[in-house]
């Protein structure tokens, strides 16, 4: 659904509008936020004739190299991020800097821009500039991405105490690599954040009085990025774990064809020997009794190799 809402500074508190005339009849340093979801192409036109900005198309967000995410003029500020939905899929979001205004160009609803906009309304006061809304935006994804975080913990924590021998199949290796797909994915995407917020720490154009939030912001990013390497850890555990377990059922396997076989060989030997049939050479084939003691003979052998086994330990 297309949306633009505007948000403005009126008699001390931060208003909302979803007009664009209202916007070209207030004066533009009343504004704090301009926050366009999925809008039209001619919308994004007008603004940027209005305001004097460029505003990226989305497939020009998606291909845009890491290094070029952060660009920084004389008088604005260019910042592309990508923010993880709810089923880890990557959402390109654009922030543009410019007259202390805030632009945000995204597709989707996301969590984080509700978020802070209840913050906002909240505390106008805290909210001087677009500035102080981009940190709030910021501070607000960090605050998720660690929810995910968490969550993630709690999935592969839940996992390994499930795991068993008795449970080493292929489902549960799918498991442990949906898992890690998702860590490196909720990992590429913290990253992103600590290379956008490190640059804004080195930013001209940013309030001095904000330096000490993004301090604070690097150093929850850095303790994220810490709790991921752990959880990528514990899910390479899990997976030795899961293929050491497959190695003892198949050994398990293998021993037991091995004692068959081998218990086998002594009936089969004097089974292949009486079939020889050589007649005068053999006298026990034309005894009463040879038969029986052929089969004695047989469940005697087996009988020894189990002794020997169990006394060793084997079975």
């Amino acid at each position: 659904m297309s949306e633009v809402k505007l948000y403005y500074h009126k008699d001390n508190i931060i208003r909302l509008s979803r007009s664009i005339e209202f916007l070209k009849t207030t004066p533009i340093k009343n504004f704090l936020w301009i926050d366009l979801n999925n809008v039209d192409e001619e919308i994004e036109l007008e603004l940027e004739d209005y305001l004097k900005i460029y505003i990226q198309e989305e497939e020009e967000m998606v291909e845009i190299e890491m290094s070029s995410r952060y660009m920084e003029t004389a008088d604005s500020l260019v910042v592309n991020s990508n923010f993880l939905l709810g089923n880890f899929e990557r959402e390109p979001v654009s922030f543009i800097m410019k007259n202390n205004i805030l632009i945000t160009v995204r597709g989707e609803d996301l969590s984080s821009f509700q978020e802070t906009a209840k913050k906002i309304f909240a505390n106008p006061r805290n909210y001087p500039t677009g500035y102080h809304a981009f940190m709030a935006i910021l501070e607000t994804r960090v605050e998720i991405d660690a929810d995910m975080v968490e969550d993630m913990t709690s999935q592969i924590t839940s996992l390994s105490n499930s795991i068993s021998i008795k449970e080493a199949d292929e489902e549960l290796l799918l498991e442990i690599k949906n898992l890690q797909e998702k860590t490196m994915m909720l990992r590429e995407n913290i990253i992103d954040k600590q290379r956008v917020v490190t640059s804004l720490l080195k930013s001209e154009l940013m309030p001095k009085e904000l330096h000490g939030r993004i301090t604070i912001l690097i150093k929850d990013i850095n303790s994220l990025l810490e709790h991921t390497r752990f959880s990528f850890d514990r899910l390479d555990y899990l997976q030795d774990t899961f293929l050491g377990f497959v190695n003892i059922e198949q050994n398990k396997i293998i021993k037991m064809f091995t004692v068959i076989s081998v218990i086998f060989m002594p009936p089969t030997l004097i089974a292949s020997i009486y079939g020889m049939n050589f007649g005068e050479n053999m006298p026990e084939l034309s005894w009463e009794y040879g038969y029986a003691f052929s089969i004695g003979l047989m469940i005697a052998a087996v009988a020894i190799i189990l002794f020997y086994f169990k006394k060793k330990k084997w079975l």
